[in-house]
């Protein structure tokens, strides 16, 4: 659940399902694969929360993607206005890489615009945008006031900021891999241990002189499949390790027998849910805050 925040407070970054823990040795390469089975797993949802965000900004001639890792997020912006130029804005040198592989094997190569620039020092160098995109990276942010005023102040009149953030992200074991309830004592211990934890960011689009449009809770539960079992394994393996302390020796071992036992077949592999939160703003045509 999201923890509230004054905008004049500025958040400290929190853990995040898709962030190294302390003392993790994952490699970018690793975070990369995370983020990239999350896109394909919960690809519906993600398709719905870009759809949502491309009506409140038809016809946007240049979208910003603030953060965007290995560019599943740059892509679905890139199907979902066809005629625009995007700009990908990432600290990684590694992850724009990646994604301008990536765009240039959907053919929208010409289309995606690549930055590298750290989020922490403000607004990037890209003028005009009719809309910003920042999917699970303002929590990462510093000062993030600043940036939504450095957003406000570029995007043309009119324009839109568009922020999603993940609820609950949650592996569903096969029937009889779990004691009853294991789902829910998995919430409970990745919100005891901060996972998923950011601010409403409503009073910081509103501090930054936005006009907050909306604010959508969306949720999926995608059934057994080969890309869902996939993401189960990789997941479990970092809560399992993240979460130790937080979840009691039952349920540990049930993540242990799980991870050790070979995949099952649909219908009876494992399942997957999970959720996003997606604010919407638009600064006004008025240049007055």
């Amino acid at each position: 659940m999201a923890t509230p925040h004054p905008p004049h407070h500025r958040p400290a970054p929190h853990p995040h399902p898709h962030d190294p823990q302390p003392g993790s040795d994952r490699s970018e390469e690793a975070m990369a694969e995370l983020l990239d089975l999350d896109a394909t797993a919960f690809a519906d949802l993600l398709t719905d929360v870009v759809a949502r965000t491309a009506a409140l900004a038809p016809g946007a001639a240049r979208v910003v993607d603030l953060g965007a890792g290995t560019g599943t997020g740059t892509l679905l912006l890139a199907q979902a206005f066809p005629a625009a130029e995007i700009v990908a804005v990432d600290s990684s040198a590694a992850m724009l890489t990646r994604l301008r592989s990536a765009a240039d094997a959907a053919g929208i190569g010409d289309r995606v615009r690549t930055v590298q620039a750290d989020l922490d020092d403000g607004w990037p160098p890209v003028a005009g945008p009719d809309l910003v995109w920042a999917a699970s990276s303002l929590h990462h942010v510093v000062d993030p006031e600043r940036l939504l005023r450095g957003a406000h102040d570029a995007l043309a009149p009119g324009g839109v900021v568009a922020v999603v953030e993940m609820t609950a992200t949650t592996p569903v074991l096969p029937d009889g891999a779990a004691r009853p309830g294991f789902e829910r004592r998995l919430e409970e211990a990745l919100a005891h241990a901060g996972w998923n934890r950011y601010p409403d960011w409503t009073p910081f689009l509103r501090a930054a002189g936005l006009e907050v449009l909306s604010r959508d809770e969306l949720r999926s539960e995608p059934g057994p499949g080969p890309e869902v079992t996939r993401w189960v394994r990789v997941v479990l393996e970092r809560q399992r390790t993240g979460l130790a302390e937080h979840l009691d020796p039952e349920d540990r071992a049930a993540i242990d027998g799980f991870l050790a036992a070979p995949d099952s077949p649909p219908p009876h592999g494992p399942g997957a849910r999970s959720g996003r939160t997606l604010w919407a703003a638009r600064r006004p045509h008025s240049t007055h805050r």
